[in-house]
């Protein structure tokens, strides 16, 4: 079942959660054991996380450097069908713009279809600049314009233009929003725009940015409504679980931390104090959520996955 039928369909408000693959040569038995840990609250469907290659230098013997293209973890594809198939729960890997080439995205279309895994959640991904040596033609910009390979794809368009026998069953996907504006939108009005853009041409829905403040997410619902965009839009939550993030999150995702959240973090000595912060305002963040009847809550595990489960456990 499509992650927008598990929503629509979802009594109360679904739970869900993103994971990241394990560093190249460690074990899929760490995923596991993060979605064992988490099942208990009927997850309706579980995120893969993807990330692009990058560059390094190695040293030769001779002094010389060699530039290797490296990518440190699996590809999401692969930890999609496996837990897919071995949980039964609905899997959305995250095809991202930034280091894969049109036809990479392609190739990743067709293993999805192959493996039975047909809910996407497509994204711009980390600002990657890419080597002077790379042809820019050949990857996409934004996440709009990779909505329209997987468009193009459904069709049965392949990248080069050619044509096949579309999929019996095509891709749904999500795509991003952002709550507190994306960096490099030049207001909330020109956001908002590109957000309706994505739903016009056929997201499913929309998945926020990590923030703090319901308000803001309330008050982006409102101008979305507004706008005439009607899917639905699910806040991603984020536990706070380090005392140093109060400074790196608003630096890193543009996420605005709430005074009364920014002085019990301050108070914090140790990274436990400030775990056991974060899971609180998470809890009633959450609670809050609810009461105002959000689809779903969906929730972001990165070094994380103990704060998410003493949430879950409290509101679920």
């Amino acid at each position: 079942m499509k992650v927008i039928d598990l929503i629509k369909n979802n009594k109360g408000t679904a739970f869900s959660f993103e994971i990241l693959p394990p560093i190249k040569g460690n074990s899929i038995q760490k995923v596991y054991k993060v979605i064992d840990k988490l099942r208990e609250f009927d997850p309706k469907y579980i995120n893969i996380t993807s990330h692009h290659s990058e560059y390094i230098y190695k040293t030769l013997p001779d002094g010389s450097f060699l530039k290797v293209n490296i990518r440190k973890r699996p590809g999401s594809v692969a930890i999609a069908s496996a837990i897919q198939n071995k949980y039964g729960i609905t899997a959305v890997p995250h095809i991202i713009c930034k280091g894969f080439s049109k036809d990479e995205t392609e190739y990743a279309l067709i293993d999805l279809n192959f493996l039975g895994v047909y809910d996407l959640l497509l994204l711009r991904g980390d600002i990657k600049t890419l080597d002077k040596s790379e042809d820019s033609s050949l990857y996409h910009e934004h996440a709009t314009d990779l909505q329209v390979q997987v468009n193009n794809f459904n069709k049965g368009i392949a990248v080069d233009g050619s044509t096949f026998e579309a999929n019996e069953t095509p891709f749904s996907y999500g795509m991003a929003c952002y709550p507190e504006k994306h960096e490099e939108a030049p207001n909330m009005e020109s956001d908002l725009h590109y957000a309706k853009m994505k739903v016009d041409n056929g997201a499913n829905y929309l998945v926020t940015q990590m923030f703090f403040d319901n308000n803001k997410y309330y008050a982006f619902v409102n101008s979305c409504r507004a706008a005439g965009i009607t899917v639905p839009i699910i806040p991603g939550i984020k536990p706070i679980v380090f005392c140093d993030q109060l400074t790196v999150l608003p630096k890193v995702f543009r996420s605005e931390i709430p005074e009364p959240l920014a002085m019990a973090l301050r108070k914090c000595r140790t990274n436990e104090e400030a775990k056991a912060v974060g899971i609180e305002w998470s809890i009633q963040q959450c609670k809050d959520l609810i009461t105002h009847g959000v689809p779903s809550l969906h929730f972001y595990t990165m070094m994380a996955s103990d704060s998410v489960y003493q949430i879950a456990k409290a509101i679920y």
